[in-house]
């Protein structure tokens, strides 16, 4: 018994001398381990995120190729959807009103680039119709060599020919049309004929007396509309002689470096016509169109971020 219980105490100090060492060099390990660690996590962490940004990188690119893929299927898939767009959605059909020097020619071209559709001038559409020889052209042309000026159901005629080209089929601006009660009906009905109705009236609002200034001060790119002034706009080659006054040769497009050029009527006398023109025969305008619930005004009075603004408020759904 006491051999047995000498033996079962010697086996238990071996024991425990074991579990003491297998602990000892545990504890070496882990301190050893843990040192390691510490020489070589940057090295983990920068392997690791070299590692992230190639998977995020091919995730991008495997996301770029399904929506932006120049295959056959989403061309088709594109065209498909314009298609329907532009056979069952209504036209998104806009006017643009304002006095003379309000910021049509300014803002204007911005609401075509945002929107995507394209803004009407009724004078460049006749000088193209004429060009192109149309049907409606040819009438106009032989009114206009007679020194007659063109009916407003050639001028609406004109407009119809134009709406029927792709770039109107989900809408289009028109600007300088109509100018009066009268062509306003006419292109209300010339519409109904195809289900379309105007969708947005907006008015760029400027106090008269503010007007002259940017009038006067106003330059011109003749092919492209684009539109500067010598104080507000300047383009970027403008140069200025000794009474301040900009220098014609330097009044470059900053686009083409094409020529400006200033309409003969943009002068303190004629703008005094104009605007009892542009206000006798827009607010009956107008008012034609408030009962629909899409006239919009624009204070056009104010810094140039400012009227963008509201116009792109007023030109929301909803909008004010």
């Amino acid at each position: 018994m006491m051999f047995a219980s000498s033996a079962v105490r010697a086996a238990s100090r071996q024991m425990a001398t074991r579990r003491f060492a297998s602990t000892a060099a545990k504890t070496m390990a882990q301190q050893s381990s843990s040192n390691s660690s510490r020489l070589v996590a940057p090295f983990m962490a920068a392997a690791g995120l070299a590692v992230a940004a190639t998977m995020i990188q091919q995730r991008e690119n495997k996301t770029h190729n399904l929506i932006f893929g120049n295959s056959d299927a989403v061309q088709k898939a594109v065209k498909e959807v314009e298609d329907k767009f532009g056979t069952y959605w209504p036209r998104n059909i806009l006017i643009l009103f304002g006095p003379p020097g309000a910021g049509k020619g300014t803002h204007g071209p911005k609401v075509e680039d945002m929107m995507g559709i394209p803004q009407l001038s009724t004078g460049d559409m006749l000088r193209a119709a004429v060009t192109n020889k149309t049907e409606v052209g040819k009438k106009a042309e032989a009114i206009m060599k007679a020194g007659g000026l063109v009916s407003d159901d050639i001028v609406v005629g004109i407009i119809k020919d134009r709406i029927k080209e792709p770039d109107c089929k989900f809408g289009f601006i028109l600007d300088g049309f109509p100018r009066t009660l009268k062509q306003a009906k006419a292109l209300d009905a010339m519409l109904a004929d195809e289900g379309a109705v105007v969708t947005k009236v907006v008015e760029l609002q400027v106090p008269d007396s503010v007007l002259e200034e940017r009038i006067c001060g106003r330059w011109i790119h003749k092919s492209s509309g684009r539109s500067y002034h010598v104080k507000y706009a300047p383009p970027k080659s403008m140069k200025k002689d000794a009474q301040g006054k900009p220098i014609e040769s330097t009044m470059l497009d900053d686009e083409t470096g094409e020529a400006l050029m200033q309409r003969k009527d943009d002068t303190a006398k004629a703008l005094v016509k104009r605007l009892q023109g542009y206000h006798g025969e827009t607010v009956p305008i107008l008012d034609h169109y408030k009962p629909h619930g899409i006239v919009r005004t624009v204070n056009a009075n104010q810094k140039m971020e400012g009227v963008w603004s509201e116009v792109l408020e007023a030109l929301q759904r909803g909008g004010k």
